[in-house]
């Protein structure tokens, strides 16, 4: 595993780049945050419901991690 930046890991994703990567539409990614209440939350920088929506990327990597070691099991 390559060492990371700290600065990095605590980037942040938007929302659309968050469904690319999971291989989801925004609707299942709402249905996955509704059903799994472990998914990350998001952060918005704004109070409209329209406001982007970001991630973590650490907590999306440690979201993953966690369910490929469930997995493997």
């Amino acid at each position: 595993m390559h060492p990371t930046h700290p600065a990095i890991d605590q980037a942040l994703i938007p929302q659309t780049e968050v469904c690319k990567v999971i291989g989801q539409t925004r609707s299942g990614l709402d249905k996955l945050r509704k059903k799994d209440p472990t998914f990350p939350k998001p952060i918005k920088f704004g109070s409209s419901r329209q406001a982007t929506a970001y991630y973590v990327i650490a907590e999306l990597n440690a979201w993953l991690a966690a369910k490929i070691k469930e997995r493997d099991a």
